[in-house]
């Protein structure tokens, strides 16, 4: 048993340095082939390459249950040509006019053909994919040229499922898993691929393989770019896919290509997740600028799109928002199901800290930054349709592979044809080269030697500064120039990173592989004198396209002297003719290598600057009036609290690491600092000891702005793991009576999660000065099915929100009651309901009568009503016509279809919608699906998709 011993105060914190093996112990594998990278392509390649008789290893530098851009979630396939639903030509003719018609067919032409028979392996090996009622693919139409899009309800469990494969008895047999081991070279003998060279990043051991055949799938470069968070692995990509194999398959002579055609998304803002159109827009979600108008023109492919995104957020009809405010409740209960657990299980809560509701908040959304994939634009290692690179032996698979926006289903299709072709070679017998084992081994331990060198993030940081300030687009022929010497800088930084574990030791080993992939970014760049792709490749120095110098895909490769060189190559005669562009094909142009440009420091000089004689005075500054009292001594005084505070900081940053009890946090928590007792809050909420709920709800009560409001928000955080005490109910309920309303917000949220309160402690709540705390206090009174008390409000309260949240709280009441037995049988309840909802339609602001139609189409639309919501399709306010229109959803349908379907002539888009989804609630009716025919051909997309859908 081992003790562990506590330096002295004065004693600095070393980690002991690990030592830098001999290359002589370097461990050695064997395999026929070799798959680098545990993610989406590599365990197909592997799957694939196992069912052929060959044996695999499988090399992973995480651990392949949760490794990959797979196992951050995915919501769905964007990509699946379902027969009966797509076409595989009309896909290779969208991906090509995405591309700007560069593109090798016969690659893409792969995933069309093959998609549907991988989706029907996955679902064999347990993955789900939505379906309809009658057992079909329930494939939705986002891209306005076809239906690709294939929800995934369990997304969330795909790597689960293929581990499971991975894992299975006949698997095991042929399939080797090595973890936490990471290749930062690929060996090769004679021009072909013969095995890797890595090591081990909990151990730090040298590891070399030697292979038949070697596939790279190590996913994108998603941390070139730095995020505008500035986090370092706040990337839209996986962060850990810092670009290994761009790098490997480089140092190994093979080809890339693309390598301008930057990756750029749209996010959402400060969360740095995707906004997930992919999946909203099937439900009615859509892009729209502050004016809530539709923006984009282009599809959703292209980076043209991303052009139009950008200048609409630079423009003066910025910012931008994913419009889902409008959305039915059951719509926005779907979304959230599916963004908040299946895409981004960090989403509800980044949204709920922020207090929004995707019922009442459009999503502000952003531009990610810049990364290299080919999965989402068309950037990675040239391959041909077998997934083959220009180095015998070696294949791309995935992200990494340049096969134009080819997403997941392309990713498992061509790491499926890796696995295939690969299996034919069997493990290399001759000597595995020594010159470069010797190199990768200096690459990897070269940070040990140097221990107390700047650390990893501080250089990478860096670096990727650079390439935002150099290389993401609008690019200019100046800026990429200096990127240039940068990078070239950046090899003595790069050279001098310390490293003390060998867990630094693959971060370290990462930022060689950002700045291999920021170089050939820039040059390439460089290279393409013209603009295409939209944003992907904006040039403002050579702003158009020009077809007849550049019709061609730009590769570049290693030469043999170690220079980057480029080769112009004509795109092949397409497979699927496309109008507007005529390949020839034909023979390439080299271009050798891209050098910088001369670029001046500032212009011209007339007279060299000279340096101030020595002695000479300084100029004034300006300064403090020397009559005004002098701030030193108040500023000493500051200092000395400061110093103070700082130690009682020190002294719980300690403590946390003890797990301590409440009773030792109780005196941090009435410290007389401000700064000390909001620490103390924080500490509570990391450690969590008994009593945290009742103390955090003491908290609330504090002097100190900043330290209640970081006491209500530990509270939500930790809501569903408070247990519902008596004392933390007794420590809301008076919190109530506080003067901070976000302290009286937070208690009411807290006391409705936790099911501590009722409708006499939360209906007092309604008289609130405070429009949010009497938003929460609806909220509170729905989750106790209080319709008496909310009808009571409705009409009465002054804001226009509260109005709008009592409107929907009824309804959401009402949902949960039984149904009367007979129309006529009493019950108070649903009459007060009812009563308040008809005293809303009355209402002076339009969207509080929005709010209530749109309520009685949960409630109910009795006569009296329907007629008043067939006069309402004819008000100004467009919300309300839309409201009137889900009203008349559960009216007598021979009332409620004529009306619907005079509504589908509506100037407003969203009208037209709202009519077509209440004609879908009266289909039985001939009239219903009439009407519903007329609107198939609606100007519309999201109009014309519900419509089809509904017949």
């Amino acid at each position: 048993m081992t003790t562990s011993v506590n330096p002295p105060a004065d004693t600095p914190l070393a980690v002991p340095s690990l030592a830098v093996p001999p290359l002589a112990d370097a461990e050695e594998l064997t395999c026929d082939v070799l798959v680098i990278g545990g993610g989406t392509a590599g365990t197909m390649a592997a799957l694939t390459a196992a069912e052929h008789g060959a044996d695999v290893l499988l090399l992973e530098k995480a651990h392949v249950r949760h490794s990959g851009a797979l196992a951050m979630g995915m919501d769905g396939v964007n990509n699946a040509v379902i027969p009966g639903r797509a076409e595989p030509d009309d896909y290779v003719a969208e991906i090509t006019r995405a591309n700007d018609g560069i593109v090798d067919q016969s690659t893409v032409r792969q995933t069309a053909t093959r998609g549907f028979g991988m989706v029907q392996r996955l679902e064999s090996y347990g993955v789900k994919f939505e379906k309809d009622e009658h057992g079909d693919f329930a494939v939705r139409q986002v891209h306005r040229s076809g239906s690709y899009v294939l929800p995934m309800p369990e997304g969330k469990d795909v790597k689960k499922v293929l581990y499971r494969q991975l894992r299975r008895r006949e698997m095991r047999e042929k399939i080797r898993i090595e973890n936490r081991v990471m290749p930062v070279r690929v060996l090769t003998t004679d021009g072909r691929a013969v095995g890797a060279a890595g090591f081990d990043t909990r151990t730090g051991q040298f590891v070399q393989v030697r292979a038949g055949a070697v596939i790279l799938a190590t996913g994108a470069c998603g941390r070139l770019g730095l995020p505008a968070s500035g986090y370092l692995y706040g990337t839209y990509e996986n962060p850990t896919n810092a670009g290994d194999g761009y790098a490997m398959a480089y140092h190994a002579g093979a080809e890339l290509t693309g390598i301008e055609c930057f990756q750029i998304n749209p996010l959402i803002k400060d969360y740095n997740g995707p906004a997930c159109a992919y999946v909203a827009n099937p439900f009615g979600g859509y892009q729209v600028n502050r004016h809530g108008e539709r923006f984009v023109d282009s599809d959703y492919w292209s980076g043209q799109m991303m052009a139009e995104f950008a200048a609409e957020v630079a423009s003066d009809r910025g910012p931008v928002y994913l419009k889902l405010s409008h959305l039915p409740e059951e719509s926005v209960s779907a979304l959230e199901t599916i963004l908040h657990s299946t895409e981004r299980p960090t989403r509800g809560t980044f949204h709920s800290g922020r207090g929004h509701d995707y019922r009442t908040h459009d999503i502000e959304m952003h531009i990610s930054e810049i990364g290299l994939c080919g999965g989402h634009s068309a950037s990675g290692v040239r391959v041909d349709d077998h997934a083959r690179t220009t180095v015998p032996r070696l294949y791309a698979a995935g992200d990494l592979a340049c096969v134009p926006h080819n997403y997941m289903i392309g990713a498992f299709v061509f790491g499926d044809l890796a696995g295939a072709d690969a299996s034919q070679y069997s493990a290399y017998e001759g000597e595995l080269p020594g010159d470069q084992l010797r190199a990768a081994h200096e690459l990897i331990y070269r940070p040990l030697r140097n221990p107390d060198g700047p650390p990893q993030p501080q250089v990478e940081y860096k670096l990727r500064r650079f390439v935002n300030d150099y290389v993401a687009p609008p690019k200019s022929g100046a800026r990429l120039s200096l990127a240039l010497e940068a990078f070239e800088r950046m090899h003595t930084d790069i050279a001098g990173m310390g490293a003390r574990t060998a867990h630094e030791l693959m971060r370290c080993a990462e930022v060689t592989f950002i700045r291999d992939c920021a170089e050939m970014a820039a040059r390439s760049s460089l290279a393409r004198t013209e603009s295409r792709w939209g944003l992907y490749h904006d040039r403002i120095d050579h702003p158009r396209r020009d077809d007849a110098s550049w019709f061609h895909h730009l590769d570049l490769h290693k030469s043999p002297s170690g220079a980057m060189e480029f080769t112009a190559r004509p795109v092949a005669p397409y497979l699927v003719p496309v109008d507007g562009f005529d390949p020839v094909g034909g023979p390439s142009r080299a271009l050798g290598e891209v050098h910088a440009e001369d670029v001046a420091t500032a212009g011209s000089r007339d007279v060299a600057p000279v340096a101030a004689p020595a002695g000479a005075a300084e100029p004034e500054r300006a300064g403090p009036n020397p009559t005004t009292t002098s701030p030193v001594p108040q500023v000493a005084a500051t200092a000395l609290t400061g110093e103070q505070s700082s130690a009682r900081l020190l002294e719980l940053v300690a403590l946390a690491e003890e797990e301590p009890e409440l009773d030792a946090l109780q005196p941090y928590l009435t410290d007389p600092a401000a700064t000390v007792r909001r620490e103390a809050v924080a500490v509570l909420t990391e450690t969590l000891p008994p009593g945290t709920g009742t103390a955090l709800a003491t908290a609330l009560r504090d002097a100190h702005a900043e330290v209640r409001a970081a006491a209500a928000a530990s509270l939500r955080e930790l809501v569903e793991t408070l247990p519902a005490e008596p004392d933390l109910r007794d420590g809301l309920a008076a919190a109530l009576a506080e003067p901070d309303p976000v302290v009286r917000a937070a208690a009411l949220d807290v006391l409705r999660a936790l099911r501590l309160g009722d409708t006499g402690l939360f209906a007092g709540s309604l008289a609130d000065s405070d429009i949010a705390v009497r938003i929460e206090a609806v909220r509170a009174l729905v989750s106790v099915d209080a319709a008496g008390e909310l009808a009571r409000a409705a009409v009465g309260d002054p804001s226009r929100e509260v109005r709008v949240a009592i409107a929907k709280g009824l309804a959401t009441v009402s949902a949960e009651r039984p149904a009367r037995d007979t129309p006529a049988a009493a019950d108070p309840a649903a009459d007060a309901i009812e009563a308040a909802l008809t005293g809303l339609l009355d209402d002076p602001d339009a969207l509080v009568r929005a709010a209530a139609y749109g309520a009685l189409g949960t409630t109910g639309c009795p006569a009296p009503l329907t007629a008043r919501a067939v006069a309402a399709l004819a008000e100004a306010a467009w919300q309300v016509r839309a409201g009137a229109a889900t009203a008349l959803s559960v009216a007598e349908p021979d009332v409620a279809v004529p009306a619907l379907a005079k509504a589908l002539a509506d100037s407003n888009a969203d009208v037209r919608k709202a009519a077509v989804l209440a004609l879908t609630r009266h289909r039985a009716t001939e009239e219903a699906r009439a009407a519903l025919a007329t609107a198939t051909t609606d100007s519309d997309a999201d109009v014309r998709a519900y419509a089809g859908r509904a017949l």
